[in-house]
């Protein structure tokens, strides 16, 4: 990996670079993707059925394009690996627990005048959950979008998720769906999944929200149908920062930056550091490590593209660094992670010492592994049950509370010209229709 030095210049530069893989840069695929949304708008089923047809191989229609209860039970059996089935009954439980402490509640402050506040905490209706098919199917991401979605009591899941050319939904995806709950799924994918969920069509109703991962065509989908519904967010390619001291174990650290550096070749894996020693040790079991991992050319097109070992004067210019970049993963390992933990502003997810690696945090740990990426961590946050519910205002008042207050609200409304609103309180205390300016 390259070691730079790292000043103002330098990162003002990686700063940029990194923004590039943000999916607002890819307007290009723009027209292609508005285009399959404005069929499947207008034609319904028939341009649905046509896009699985052209991009996934597949022969879907009305009659097959909801899978059975049949085809579930079968791909338990299809599974290369019968445990996994218990790994995601462990999995989903650890996830369960985290999620429900986020859970919120409805309330009302009521005061002797008769008035009363509160808040009304409401689930939504009907969410769609896009889940990545064939070699990009991830079983923890279905964990991941759906059971926040069940503790915080949506009525109804919906999964899309694109078939193979035989017509069957990766067995892997199926297990995890069917454990985590989902009342309902359908095998399409791309940006035309995205539009059925959005507008409707004669086999899929419209949903509230849409949430989940996928390529580019369906991330720029999401955005083109926000408004109709709500989305999670635009996703970005996955990305990890390390924070580290000279404490720091560097073949840790290696193992740890190339954990997300495999997922594509615009991954982003950076290790921020105070020492020079570190610095070289990591980027030399990089190297070794890259030799002999699987996915190699991904790894070493990720790590050409976005890999950055940057090595800072003081440990506060790191962690400067590290708001700055606001990664989707940050891995605290110093020598009090806690205390530095406490000077960090953004970050998607933070992991605090040797042994919480990024991993932990993807497969088992419970937080939400769907978290803000390019440097959205400055103002988004991870999925959770929030994401799942609205809330209402509630405002009750009796004409004893009301009173005390008419003459001001009539001025306010008065000082911004809505002569109309003032009425409104008006009438409630005068007789006379007689409307004063």
């Amino acid at each position: 990996m390259r070691i730079i030095k790292l000043d103002e210049s330098s990162k003002k530069n990686i700063l940029n670079d990194l923004l590039k893989r943000s999916p607002n840069n890819y307007d290009n695929f723009a027209d292609s993707v508005n285009a399959i949304l404005a069929n499947v708008k207008e034609n319904g089923d028939k341009a649905l059925f046509q896009y699985t047809k052209d991009f996934d191989k597949a022969d879907i229609n009305a009659s097959n394009i909801k899978v059975t209860e049949e085809e579930i039970k079968e791909a338990y059996d299809r599974l290369e690996n019968p445990e996994l089935v218990q790994v995601i009954r462990k999995s989903l439980k650890n996830i369960k627990e985290y999620h429900e402490k986020q859970k919120q509640y409805s309330w009302f402050d009521s005061k002797p005048d008769g008035s009363i506040l509160g808040q009304k905490v409401t689930p939504l209706s009907r969410v769609g959950v896009y889940v990545p098919g064939g070699k990009a199917a991830y079983p923890s991401s279905v964990l991941m979008n759906v059971i926040p979605a069940k503790v915080a009591g949506v009525e109804q899941i919906v999964m899309v998720t694109p078939p193979g050319k035989d017509g069957k939904v990766n067995p892997n995806t199926l297990v995890a769906a069917n454990e985590a709950g989902v009342d309902v799924i359908y095998k399409v994918g791309g940006a035309q999944a995205i539009a059925a969920l959005a507008y409707g069509t004669e086999s899929i109703a419209k949903v509230d929200k849409i949430v989940g991962p996928g390529n580019i065509y369906v991330a720029l989908a999401k955005k083109a149908v926000f408004g109709y519904v709500s989305i999670d967010s635009v996703a970005g390619p996955s990305e990890i920062l390390v924070l580290a001291d000279e404490t720091a174990n560097p073949r840790y650290v290696a193992a740890d930056l190339l954990s997300q550096a495999e997922h594509d070749e615009l991954a982003s894996a950076i290790l921020v550091t105070t020492s020079e020693e570190l610095a070289n040790k990591v980027s030399e079991y990089v190297d070794m490590f890259v030799s002999k991992l699987k996915r190699k050319e991904i790894l070493q097109k990720s790590l050409d593209n976005y890999g950055y070992i940057l090595v800072t004067d003081t440990m506060q210019a790191a962690i400067d660094t590290a708001n700055d970049i606001a990664s989707e993963h940050l891995e605290i390992v110093t020598k009090n992670p806690f205390d530095t933990m406490t000077r960090i502003k953004n970050a998607g997810a933070i992991f605090l010492g040797e042994n919480s690696s990024e991993p932990l945090g993807d497969y088992f740990a419970g937080p939400n592994h769907v978290l803000p990426t390019n440097g959205t961590a400055k103002f988004f946050s991870p999925l959770s049950v929030d994401d799942f519910i609205k809330k209402s205002s509630i405002i009750s008042y009796s004409r004893e509370a009301l009173e005390p207050l008419s003459e001001d609200i009539q001025k306010f409304a008065k000082a911004e010209g809505l002569t109309a609103h003032a009425n409104s309180i008006r009438v409630r205390f005068e007789e006379d229709d007689d409307i004063k300016e």
